[in-house]
């Protein structure tokens, strides 16, 4: 079959709901391939979920590639892996996206693996660029640029495979924006094949239990985020009195949640929580590229630390070069006299 050259998104979904990461990924999806001049397929797994295709063609699908079958009701490794692996053979999409979520983290390299294909994991970017191989010469065109942060975030590496099919990559949740809508669109539904033999199915799935997260940060319109400058879990008391005060949740830093000042819940950054508040404030924070990465698209960003070189001041909007257990008693005084 020749090749489809199409992009295609891992459409995640758990108990008939997509997850907010795959909208991003179809989103990011349409982008590149309007820029390819190519089409966008999602890969829908589940048990009665046909009409979840609606909502993938209005957020960018082109194509949304079913497998509707009780038993990919839940997620299992096996099942999941076959359907996608068998659909990505017979259709030859030329990049496929999944969430860096944990199926998506468990799912991925099993497809890269059984395809002999790349893959880059946890993604912050994807880009489309030329590449010009300087031990072969050969000028790629049109690649994927898979762009994550590297060696402890210390630098960013962009990077290509120039030489397999798919490109795959897993990109983190809340790093692209959700797209808007558009209603009207048409989307061809593709049966992909879903018949599984009894080794397939020897995991069984007997109770599903999720603890639910104690806080929503991806959902709050303000955040107040502590760091290892507030110094213990009683200085994030203060932290939350300001959230409290102004209507926002409580954020902090790796270093925070790793001292046990707070749980990981929490936590903003590369290995946290990507966020976009209307108001980011950090407090006692340094401002490591591992925590900007997950709040410099904040909105706005109010920087409060006693060193005037922390990093965090290059994507603040307003900094207060001061001590935070000063600062924010002032701020929540202030709050509470208007």
């Amino acid at each position: 079959m020749t090749p489809s050259q199409e992009i295609w998104v891992f459409a995640e979904q758990e108990n008939g709901e997509l997850k907010s990461v795959a909208l991003e990924l179809l989103g990011r999806a349409r982008e590149l391939a309007d820029e390819l001049g190519v089409e966008v397929g999602a890969l829908l797994l589940g048990s009665d979920v046909l009409d979840l295709s609606r909502t993938l063609t209005n957020y960018g699908a082109d194509k949304v590639y079913l497998a509707d079958h009780p038993e990919l009701k839940q997620y299992r490794t096996l099942p999941y892996a076959k359907v996608i692996d068998r659909t990505v053979q017979a259709h030859h999409p030329q990049i496929v996206l999944f969430g860096a979520t944990m199926i998506g983290r468990d799912l991925a390299p099993r497809i890269a693996s059984q395809l002999v294909t790349g893959l880059t994991a946890d993604c912050t970017d994807l880009q489309i660029g030329n590449y010009l191989d300087p031990f072969t010469g050969v000028d790629h065109q049109n690649l994927l640029y898979q762009i994550r942060p590297a060696f402890g975030g210390n630098v960013i590496a962009t990077i290509v495979a120039p030489n397999h099919r798919p490109q795959m990559a897993t990109v983190r949740e809340g790093v692209m924006k959700t797209p808007e809508t558009t209603t009207g669109r048409v989307a061809k539904i593709v049966k992909a094949p879903a018949e599984f033999t009894d080794a397939e199915l020897a995991v069984e799935i007997i109770e599903h239990y999720r603890k639910p997260k104690s806080v929503d940060l991806r959902a709050a319109r303000i955040i107040v985020s502590g760091g290892a400058g507030v110094g213990g879990k009683e200085g994030f008391d203060l932290i939350r009195e300001l959230a409290h005060v102004i209507g926002g949740e409580v954020g902090a830093s790796r270093a925070a949640v790793d001292a046990g000042y707070i749980g990981k819940d929490h936590q903003v950054g590369q290995t946290g929580t990507t966020v976009r508040p209307v108001l980011y404030i950090a407090c006692g924070i340094s401002g490591a590229v591992q925590h900007r990465v997950g709040m410099q698209e904040s909105a706005k960003i109010i920087a409060i630390n006693l060193d005037s070189d922390a990093p965090i001041f290059s994507v603040a909007h307003y900094s207060i070069v001061g001590d935070l257990y000063k600062v924010v008693p002032l701020m929540i005084q202030a709050y509470k006299n208007k």
